[in-house]
């Protein structure tokens, strides 16, 4: 079980402390890559800290100094960055930062292209298809469909493409009735150049991950994801189709 699920089920279950330590090895790793699931990892930190009902200031603090490093290394996403500082000083209190935050923020205010082309978003948890239809709405995505299961994915994107769309295609590795790999040799023999993101929670160097990415698919996110990270997939799977 990888080092995120197992601390999250330590949270689930009541066993703070030990979630608390995983989460803040989890931080450590990321921030060292200026990753920004660093930041995520020292917010949940923090909540394990609520739980034992100790101060939660100083992960808290930490986190928002780091997504303002970020903010100055990476101006593409800046706006998302200052804003998620600002989010992390008002709940210590630092109303003060808080503001300076969402001032810088506002310098990125990002640019809202509408985009026509259709988005298949294909996970068997609720919680999951939510979360990525809001960050794709963000993103200016209209036209989002989604379904729970492997063969539901196939049917769905056959149909847009027969009737000349080209969709993009959202993938969850792990479905309940086909597997991902599965899915996607599937869609991509019929449509060799469909663009397909692979949604999971392993590593991208493990061997179903790296023979799925082989057989053709144009990008990869690692849960626990950020609409960042969901972007720059969208960006790398369009630069993919033009390359």
């Amino acid at each position: 079980m990888a080092k995120f699920d197992l601390a999250r089920a330590y949270l689930k279950n009541d066993k703070s402390s030990a979630a608390h330590a995983l989460f803040t090895t989890l931080a450590q790793k990321e921030m060292k890559n200026n990753s920004y699931k660093a930041g995520l990892y020292l917010i949940l930190a923090s909540e394990c800290k609520a739980r034992q009902g100790k101060e939660r200031k100083e992960e808290l603090l930490e986190a928002a100094k780091f997504y303002i490093r970020l903010a100055k290394k990476d101006h593409n996403n800046a706006n998302y960055a200052y804003q998620c500082a600002a989010r992390c000083f008002l709940k210590i209190g630092n109303y003060d930062d808080a503001m300076k935050a969402f001032e810088a923020a506002q310098k990125y205010t990002l640019k809202v292209i509408e985009e026509k082309r259709p988005i298949v978003v294909v996970d068997d948890s609720p919680a999951i298809l939510l979360k990525l239809k809001n960050f794709l709405q963000q993103l200016g995505y209209d036209d989002i469909q989604t379904v729970a299961n492997g063969k539901s994915a196939i049917n769905l994107v056959s149909k847009l493409v027969k009737s000349h769309q080209n969709p993009i295609v959202l993938l969850d590795m792990g479905l309940p009735d086909l597997k991902g790999d599965v899915v996607a040799k599937t869609l991509l023999e019929s449509k060799p150049d469909i663009s397909i993101i692979l949604i999971t929670a392993e590593e991208k160097s493990t061997p179903r991950v790296r023979n799925t990415i082989g057989f053709g698919s144009k990008a990869f996110i690692q849960k626990p994801f950020l609409i960042n990270e969901l972007k720059n997939a969208l960006d790398t799977a369009k630069l993919s189709e033009i390359n």
